[in-house]
């Protein structure tokens, strides 16, 4: 049986994990699956944006370490190597937004799932933990990078050192994720955002996020040498043309990915 489902939407993707009866916990054959999916959306070029959602009342239970663990123990990868990371941390990163959504527990690898994403959304009611820490372990998806650098660092030590949950406000406030929504309006937000990013110029969109990404993970100074160069590329897009032509016209542009 599937463990992760995709469909599309106009431009959009909508990846959602299905293993709801097991609360969505991540065996070998569900991180197989999205990276499959998110390869899938990374290499449609008629797809602008992905929502990562779950099936069921919660994100995830975390990873089904009972088989996970060994596999990790024995040298093996959480992921594929020759298809996209979804957590962005070793090969093919996904060169498209992704969008993610939370609703129930959220915990470990889901909590780095959103860490990796670029918009996040919660359900009220949402409880998030990074309790690698109780189990003997340590979070080896991403977290110890990325959350000192977005929530600062006693708010990420907090979490990460200690194990304990926190509810969906806390997490807004710490800006792991941006909105909380009614738990009935959170594929609805999801969908309204991902539409928006969706109807923008996609190579646009695609440099704005490279360029950011670069600038985290480099001093700023680096990046800032190449915003004109990436800008130069796109100017000689048929999108920026587009673009042009809609601002003199005084109607909306019609991007094609060109």
């Amino acid at each position: 049986m599937d463990r992760v489902t995709f469909a599309t939407r106009d431009h959009v993707a909508e990846i959602g994990l299905d293993r709801a009866d097991k609360r969505n916990a991540f065996d070998l054959q569900m991180l197989r699956e999205l990276s499959e999916a998110f390869t899938r959306y990374d290499e449609d070029d008629d797809l602008r944006c992905a929502i990562l959602f779950a099936h069921g009342d919660h994100f995830t239970g975390g990873l089904d370490l009972s088989e996970v663990g060994p596999h990790v123990a024995s040298s093996g990868q959480l992921f594929p190597d020759d298809g996209i990371d979804p957590l962005g941390i070793h090969g093919r990163r996904v060169r498209k937004p992704v969008i993610m959504t939370a609703q129930g527990w959220c915990l470990t690898i889901g909590v780095e799932l959103a860490l990796a994403a670029d918009i996040r959304l919660a359900a009220e009611g949402t409880r998030f933990a990074q309790l690698e820490i109780q189990r003997g372990i340590f979070p080896f998806g991403g977290a110890t990078t990325r959350m000192p650098a977005l929530t600062g660092w006693g708010r990420a030590m907090m979490v990460l050192l200690t194990g304990d949950p926190f509810d969906a406000e806390t997490a807004l406030r710490m800006g792991l994720v941006q909105e909380v929504v009614a738990p009935a309006e959170l594929m609805t937000r999801a969908r309204e955002i991902a539409d928006r990013i969706a109807a923008q110029a996609p190579l646009a969109v695609q440099a704005t996020l490279a360029s950011a990404r670069a600038a985290l993970g480099q001093a700023p100074n680096e990046e800032a040498d190449r915003l004109l160069e990436r800008a130069r590329e796109l100017m000689d897009t048929e999108d920026a043309a587009e673009g042009m032509r809609s601002f003199v016209e005084r109607r909306k542009a019609e991007f094609v990915g060109r």
